[in-house]
């Protein structure tokens, strides 16, 4: 397994069971070396106010040996790419990830759909598109894993969608792989932990990359110094504190 997870949520998402400090204790116990807290974006109906996230800047970046990342699970709010993530909360970030939520962005059509994907990712602010295997959503796969590569975006590979999440999004998923790797872009695992039990699991997420033949030099899970270079890299910004991951 690959010692970076992208996609958890706390009881802060008041849907989710585990705290950050759980979280630590369970990457401690398997291998987790980085992590990114990403709770719903306030237009969620259960998400934290926007003062949650502006007031992570107290979070330590290392907690006992491990990285913390301060992210957000944002939503997509309209045709435009704007999210609900803005303002104060920007500065505080370290990634974001963008995705569709039903109480946020009523499904509508393909069109539309890709139409909003893509201009998420054309404005610069997302670093990941959570789940855009998602069949309630269903998109121009070929047309969102182009924009991605030149929006310099990662597609995710999201575990729970292959367990409790999402029903039928497998064959997206694969679908979503394969056109990653054609449009040489890259791809991001989330196990979308919503209890620290299932932190790191990317059982299905292997396998749907394996089964297509995806470089594993594409996907950023593989180190933290990958995923922190890819960061570094969309943000001018270094920090300091992880120099040695």
């Amino acid at each position: 397994m690959y010692p970076v997870d992208l996609h958890m949520h706390t009881v802060a998402s008041t849907h989710a069971y585990s705290t950050l400090h759980d979280y630590v204790f369970h990457a401690k116990q398997n291998g987790i070396k980085l992590f990114a807290i990403t709770d719903h974006g306030p237009d969620m109906a259960d998400a934290p106010h926007y003062w949650h996230f502006i007031n992570m800047k107290i979070w330590p970046r290392v907690i006992d040996g491990v990285g913390v990342l301060r992210g957000i699970e944002a939503n997509i709010k309209n045709t435009q790419g704007d999210i609900d993530c803005s303002g104060p909360m920007l500065d505080v970030m370290d990634l974001i990830v963008a995705g569709f939520h039903e109480p946020v962005f009523p499904p509508a059509d393909k069109a539309t759909h890709t139409e909003a994907m893509i201009a998420a990712m054309a404005s610069g602010q997302v670093h990941i598109i959570s789940h855009p295997g998602n069949p309630k959503f269903p998109v121009d796969i070929p047309a969102i894993a182009e924009a991605a590569a030149r929006y310099d975006v990662a597609l995710e590979i999201n575990n729970s969608s292959f367990t409790t999440s999402r029903v039928g999004s497998e064959p997206n998923c694969r679908a979503v792989a394969a056109a990653v790797r054609d449009a040489g872009g890259r791809l991001a695992f989330g196990s979308d932990s919503h209890t620290a039990f299932t932190l790191g699991d990317f059982e299905h997420c292997l396998r749907i990359t394996k089964e297509v033949g995806f470089p594993e030099d594409r996907i950023l899970n593989v180190t933290p110094r990958r995923l922190l270079d890819f960061l570094e890299q969309r943000s001018g910004k270094t920090i300091a504190e992880f120099a040695d991951f």
